[in-house]
Order: C-alpha cells, then structure tokens, then sequence
C-alpha cells in the first residue's frame, strides 16, 4: 500500500473507520444482552469485544477531535 493520500482523504478514511467501529460495538453490545440469559460465556466474550471497540472509537475520537475526550 504505497499510494499517496491528501489529508481530506484520510480524515474521510478514519472517519469511516470511526462509523464502522461504533457499529460493531453497538452490535457486541446487543448480542451480549441477548446471550446473557441463555450463554455467559458467550456474553462475556461479548462483553469483551464491545470494550475493544469501545476503546478503538476512543483512539479514533482522539484523533479527530484532540482533547474532546479528555475530561472523561
């Protein structure tokens, strides 16, 4: 991967990033509330990827909006 991008087209690209992020998370979150009855194992390994994404949407904000998050 050796192209050359401007700086507009990668905004756009971890702004995408950011979107797909937040809904894997949203997704992980749900799935962990449905398996919770029925699969706590399944639920906690859930529970597990909706913390990473979590965290990957952080990073992701940080460098979007630099010290947006930083009170928090």
């Amino acid at each position: 991967m050796t192209d050359v991008v401007d700086s507009d087209e990668l905004l756009r690209r971890i702004q995408r990033a950011r979107a797909c992020a937040l809904q894997e998370q949203r997704a992980w979150r749900t799935r962990g509330e449905d398996l919770r009855p029925t699969d706590p194992d399944g639920a906690r390994d859930a529970g597990v990827r909706t913390l990473a994404f979590e965290a990957v949407v952080r990073v992701l904000d940080e460098i979007l909006t630099p010290g947006k998050g930083a009170g928090a």
